[in-house]
């Protein structure tokens, strides 16, 4: 990522918690919340971001903040969801994490969000611990659900 692709990044990754129902029944403080989070993190973190681009758009991107094992984002364009870009972005993701010599690789998300555990799972990763957790973003523990694989 581009440092000037911040506002398409974060546009994108807003857009994608938007229009999941299990993420956006906060309420409109949280909406306001996590927009502005996306943007600073875009901003902020454009160094730890790899972009997923069709026709020259930014349709989805992968992040990994913290630890080098852990995958801290995937989100992909709501208009493009189901062409296979999650996918692409999280086996490159992968690929390059092997690359690295890294033995497993992390991830997690809301214990509610069906589509992307399945994608996980699909991609080789395994449900390891369902609880629950403080969202930074958010500001309020969630029930989530860490995965991993080896690689």
């Amino acid at each position: 990522m581009r440092a000037a692709d911040a506002d398409s990044v974060g546009r994108v990754g807003f857009e994608a918690w938007a229009t999941n129902p299990v993420l956006n029944a906060f309420g409109a403080d949280m909406v306001i919340r996590i927009r502005a989070s996306f943007h600073a993190f875009a901003k902020n973190h454009f160094n730890l971001i790899t972009v997923g681009e069709l026709g020259g758009e930014i349709v989805g991107w992968t992040a990994r903040e913290g630890d080098r094992d852990y995958i801290s984002d995937l989100w992909v364009d709501p208009a493009h969801q189901g062409l296979g870009i999650g996918s692409a972005l999280l086996s490159a993701t992968l690929r390059t994490m092997r690359a690295e010599g890294l033995t497993r690789a992390r991830i997690d998300t809301h214990a509610a969000n069906e589509g992307a555990i399945r994608l996980y799972e699909e991609l080789g990763f395994k449900v390891i611990w369902r609880g629950m957790q403080h969202s930074p973003s958010m500001g309020m523990m969630v029930d989530k659900v860490k995965m991993q694989q080896p690689l």
